[in-house]
């Protein structure tokens, strides 16, 4: 027998990769320590050349990744590199994928075809609240497994919401997403946030449900366009037996503009949960019911959680309880000191802590630095006073390090308690005044509050260009992120505004040649109804 390949001297690959995709490779493997089954996922550089922001990236979220808590999530082992690709060693998951039950029965029963989606709700309700969107969502990246739970996969290489140099809100050229499943926002602006993985699960309901692509084209393009502007066929239309009530829940999820449709993955599920019915088997996937199912067994038990006083069992949230998300890495700057550092810090140990918190943050290890900065403020506020400088520093450093972690639910306060003492400080003009409001309606973006984000930038921009002048770069490229928000929101004729008002100033004042005019022109012309 041939020998079969052996990375990091423990993960034994068989000879062939079980898939492939555009972001990486799948391995079915065997951890040879510890004698189990593993998936090895590697990732694929585009055009093959190594990207070293790619592999930070990779570091960074298989982090997140492997924090999230979750039995519908594949469990992290490991991370690591292999010829300078980057790999992550994940559950080996056992079943079918839900692409691969379409091409056997072309449609799926009503009540499983809803008891998956809501199972895939719960799953992204914990992602979205560790600041992860999926990005990616389809029927193949769902799997059911033959006790009837569904495991989410293709999270290692999901993109995180964040911003890879805190100043632009997507990476320009840089596609990710399937056109059949592709939200208006990701075709539109490549944005993508809460909503966007609640439009493509849409569209994976809509195919359980009847067997069809919502939409569907000769081409891609032909697709993507569709997605931003055609109406999709009712699912009762194709399968009469559909219930009124889940066609509304479809819907509302395959909404063109994201604030139309449901407010988060928990609210889909609530309203997806009546629907779930008649579980019956499933041929080719499921166990028989003779066959014990300790995961019924244990959700069975659960789900009577509060019943006695009458709280109803099939309205209780998924998620949103102790533990079940990834947990906060500090507390919001507060007056909870219940995890400060009870001694009296000296300017040398903030100097220690800044400098443990950068190794670590080297490290990719966010959320210890984050941790300890957030500990060293609690301590270094008290000792020497909000707006004394090594503690703005710190204070600074801190939010900063929970925004590159990925926790924007908590980077956000951090950023507007700053901004806040600052303003008190050095006045509500001060350059760095301006980057903490940057941040913080970049946080709201990022957490799919686009309103938020939108008032936020519109007031910083008419301050921006009132300190620094309209031919700035940081009012120039703020007027780009706004536009870029409006298109992702739907709102295609401020954008078109704001986008060509933009390029006109940028021509004026630059010529062609300023990097930003090309950019900006091939985003007008993608917007429907633009000159552009």
């Amino acid at each position: 027998m041939a020998q079969r390949k052996v990375i990091n001297e423990r993960y034994e690959l068989q000879r062939l990769p079980i898939a492939r995709g555009g972001m990486g490779e799948v391995w079915e493997g065997r951890d040879t320590r510890l004698d189990r089954e593993v998936a090895v996922k590697f990732v694929r550089f585009p055009d093959g050349v190594e990207d070293e922001d790619l592999i930070r990236r990779f570091v960074r979220e298989s982090r997140i990744t492997a924090r999230l808590q979750h039995p519908g999530v594949p469990a992290v082992f490991d991370v690591g590199t292999e010829d300078g690709r980057p790999f992550l060693v994940m559950q080996r998951v056992h079943g079918t994928s839900v692409s691969d039950l379409l091409a056997q029965h072309e449609q799926l029963p009503i009540g499983w075809s809803v008891a998956i989606a809501a199972q895939t709700c719960s799953v992204l309700a914990v992602a979205h609240q560790a600041s992860l969107v999926h990005r990616d969502l389809k029927p193949s990246n769902l799997m059911l497994e033959p006790d009837g739970t569904v495991k989410v996969l293709d999270f290692g290489l999901a993109v995180a919401m964040d911003l890879a140099d805190m100043s632009q809100i997507t990476r320009s050229g840089q596609t990710i997403g399937t056109p059949a499943y592709m939200a208006p926002e990701q075709v539109l602006a490549a944005l993508s946030g809460p909503q966007t993985d609640l439009y493509a699960l849409g569209c994976t309901l809509h195919e359980m449900l009847t067997g069809q692509h919502v939409f569907s084209g000769s081409t891609s393009y032909a697709v993507m366009n569709k997605q931003v502007d055609a109406e999709p066929e009712s699912a009762r239309t194709i399968r009469p037996d559909v219930p009124a009530g889940l066609q509304s829940v479809l819907t509302a999820l395959l909404a063109k503009k994201p604030e139309n449709r449901p407010t988060s993955a928990q609210a889909a599920y609530e309203q997806l949960l009546p629907f779930v019915a008649d579980l019956g088997p499933v041929p080719g996937a499921l166990h028989p019911p003779a066959v014990p199912s300790p995961a019924r067994m244990y959700a069975t038990v659960v789900s009577r959680t509060f019943s006695a006083d009458g709280t109803s069992e099939r309205g209780s949230p998924p998620v949103d309880t102790p533990g079940s998300a990834v947990q906060a890495s500090t507390a919001v700057e507060s007056n909870d000191t219940r995890h400060a550092n009870h001694t009296r810090p000296d300017r040398s140990q903030l100097d220690r802590v800044r400098s443990d918190a950068s190794e670590l943050v080297r490290q990719a290890r966010y959320s210890q630095a984050a941790e300890l900065l957030g500990n060293a403020v609690q301590s270094a506020r008290a000792e020497f006073g909000p707006v004394d400088p090594d503690v703005i520093d710190l204070r600074l450093e801190w939010a900063n390090v929970l925004f590159e972690g990925g926790d924007y639910r908590t980077a956000a306060p951090a950023y507007q308690a700053l901004k806040a003492d600052l303003e008190e400080r050095d006045g509500p003009d001060s350059e760095l005044v301006f980057r903490c409001r940057l941040q913080h309606a970049t946080c709201h973006a990022l957490t799919g509050d686009t309103a938020a984000a939108l008032e936020s930038m519109h007031a910083l921009l008419t301050d921006e260009q009132r300190v620094f002048g309209p031919a700035d770069p940081r009012p120039i490229e703020l007027r780009r992120q706004i536009g870029l928000l409006q298109l992702g929101a739907g709102q295609r004729a401020e954008a078109t505004d704001t986008l060509s008002g933009l390029l006109e100033d940028l021509v004026r004042e630059h010529g062609e040649q300023h990097p930003s005019v090309p950019k900006i022109r091939d985003l007008l012309a993608g917007i429907p109804g633009s000159d552009g």
